[in-house]
């Protein structure tokens, strides 16, 4: 395969990336386009902030648990064929997620669907990989930032006219992207060819997998319902802190002593990749944990339409497009990553400082501006972290290496949902107990505040007020977490990319 990708035109890499390309934009879609529409769905389901977090934190809880699983996966199987088993799962899992009754079955769905969407995050990189060599990606990462962009963008706007649409409704939010998956199985079957990996006596480390996705989904539930379902100093904490850190620590264990480790250490415990992995856990937690609650913001803190709502995050998408594009042929056409990594995680704290002083009432040429520099500093960092460690190891561990990144990035979005999702519902909470003069949790009596339709004119303002002015700080925790992400980059040492698919030999077992 070595000759063969190395003997690719720009033409025939552009062929063979218009698959991969769509199904990478189906997993984006799936995410952006319930971002404007999710506060009309778990109104008119009578849900609560807490299931609204869930509804995000599920699909990104099992994409980040099983990510490592694929990766490995995409080093030891044909990883066509991989790819188009995500799609499947992911089509099964938007079909289930529109026929959900109730929050709980949406949930439930929404975590099935993630597993479809981790296999396609991590193995869409994995491939590109496989037939680019690293100098040459730059400027392919502006396509993949472009698919990004046109998601990111297109998906609110395109959920925000769905629910608008009376004949439509909220679950063609998800029915929609089953067309779109389809076409991409089909693309691919035709454009992507690989030559099939076969391997003898191949061992997957089953129990090192299962034990990294059980001790971080116990955390991870564990802070989603922290200081709201009970205290951080409680029994149910010390039970679930010591479970999750009992079963991560087995992992590691496990990870140490098989031939096939889902996560390989050795690996990730070098310089460049264990600071691209902190920067990626933190601009992760950064990115996805502040981007998610800005339609939110729109719709129930300025009191937008879903449509309106989408519109209004463009600034931030056309952030993400322009610099991915930029960086990217600036990147190919010098070798050199680290100073567009540390520049951009300068920008994305800088714009999250911005949104973090924005209250109900802040013009939103102001919002506007903050929101490109937010993407600014996301389209510079994102796939250039990846593109760093990919650059330090050798193909046949290519798989499992960026699976690694993946994987940090979607923990960091993770825990930031889960984190600026419990923030905000205790905040609101409060400041509506505060503000009605009721006891906390009975602010609205039976009806959700997200279900602003059958609320009084009186309390529908006062809810604009208190989630207006409570989305500030979940952002200013975002900047705070950003900054780890600067120091991360900061002690990155310089890299040169290769101009070659695989290490040199020397290079290759220096690694091992």
């Amino acid at each position: 395969m070595k000759n063969q990708t190395q003997a690719m035109g720009h033409r025939q890499v552009l062929e063979s990336l218009s698959g991969l390309l769509l199904a990478l934009f189906v997993a984006m879609v799936s995410s952006t386009v319930v971002s404007t529409a999710l506060p009309r769905i778990i109104g008119s389901l009578n849900g609560t902030q807490t299931q609204y977090t869930w509804v995000v934190t599920a699909t990104l809880l099992t994409a980040t648990a099983t990510t490592p699983i694929w990766g490995r996966l995409a080093d030891l199987f044909n990883k066509k064929t991989l790819v188009q088993a995500a799609i499947v799962i992911f089509v099964i899992g938007s079909l289930l997620s529109g026929f959900a009754q109730d929050t709980g079955q949406l949930i439930a769905a929404r975590a099935f669907q993630g597993l479809g969407v981790g296999g396609l995050q991590a193995l869409v990189q994995v491939v590109i990989a496989a037939i680019i060599p690293p100098r040459e990606r730059g400027r392919y990462n502006g396509y993949l930032g472009a698919v990004m962009a046109v998601a990111t963008v297109g998906g609110p706007l395109l959920g925000g006219l769905i629910v608008d649409v009376s004949w439509l409704g909220w679950r063609w939010c998800f029915w929609v992207a089953v067309p779109i998956a389809a076409i991409a199985f089909v693309v691919l079957q035709a454009t992507l060819k690989l030559e099939t990996v076969r391997r003898e006596n191949v061992r997957i480390d089953y129990l090192g997998a299962a034990l990294i996705a059980a001790g971080v989904s116990t955390l991870l539930i564990w802070v989603s319902f922290v200081g709201n379902s009970f205290d951080w100093l409680s029994w149910q904490t010390g039970a679930m802190v010591a479970a999750g850190l009992v079963l991560l620590g087995a992992a590691i264990a496990v990870e140490l002593k098989v031939d096939e480790p889902v996560v390989p250490l050795h690996i990730v415990v070098q310089r460049t990749p264990a600071l691209a992995i902190i920067a990626s856990l933190a601009v992760g937690m950064a990115m996805f944990g502040g981007a998610v609650f800005l339609g939110q913001y729109f719709q129930i803190g300025r009191g937008y339409t879903p449509t309106e709502a989408g519109l209004l995050t463009i600034p931030l998408m056309a952030g993400v497009l322009v610099s991915s594009t930029v960086s990217g042929r600036m990147i190919s056409r010098s070798g050199k990553v680290k100073p567009y990594i540390v520049a951009g995680t300068i920008t994305l704290v800088l714009g999250f400082l911005g949104l973090g002083f924005v209250d109900h009432a802040t013009a939103l040429w102001i919002v506007g501006i903050a929101m490109a520099v937010v993407g600014i500093g996301v389209g510079m960092t994102m796939q250039n972290l990846v593109l760093a460690v990919q650059n330090s190891v050798p193909l046949s561990e290519l798989g499992a290496a960026s699976a690694s990144v993946t994987f940090f990035r979607s923990l960091g979005g993770t825990i930031g949902v889960s984190v600026l999702g419990a923030v905000l519902a205790n905040r609101v909470t409060a400041d509506l107990s505060t503000a009605l003069h009721v006891p906390a949790g009975q602010s609205t009596g039976d009806t959700s505040a997200l279900n602003l339709k059958a609320l009084p004119p009186q309390v529908q303002t006062i809810v604009h007020t208190v989630y207006g002015d409570a989305t500030a700080h979940i952002f200013l925790i975002s900047a705070a977490v950003g900054v780890i992400g600067v120091i991360a980059a900061l002690l990155l040492k310089p890299i040169t990319l290769r101009t070659t698919i695989d290490l040199e030999k020397k290079e290759s077992a220096a690694v091992r």
